[in-house]
């Protein structure tokens, strides 16, 4: 059976923190967890939403390319960053 992770609404201010306590961060879906066993009366301010989705509930991310970039509708000239190349190049 795999680990089961507790995700966290970490903000990035606080990660630091997180990590002291003994948040892990997970890459594939950029959220801090917690391993099941630890203590989550540590955590409280991080927890999820209830009823939050645990790692053996996740889909695996979907690759998008270039093309499948979305304008926000709120700002004209907005383009989502989708990780292929910088903005600002």
């Amino acid at each position: 059976m795999p680990d089961s992770k507790i995700y966290l609404n970490v903000p990035f201010a606080q990660k630091d923190e997180a990590k002291a306590l003994g948040a892990r961060w997970d890459a594939i879906q950029k959220k801090w967890y917690i391993s099941i066993d630890k203590d989550i009366a540590l955590f409280t301010r991080w927890q999820a939403e209830p009823g939050s989705m645990k790692v053996s509930q996740l889909k695996t991310p979907s690759k998008k390319s270039a093309s499948s970039a979305k304008t926000h509708t709120t700002v004209k000239d907005f383009v989502a960053y989708n990780g292929d190349i910088p903005p600002w190049d």
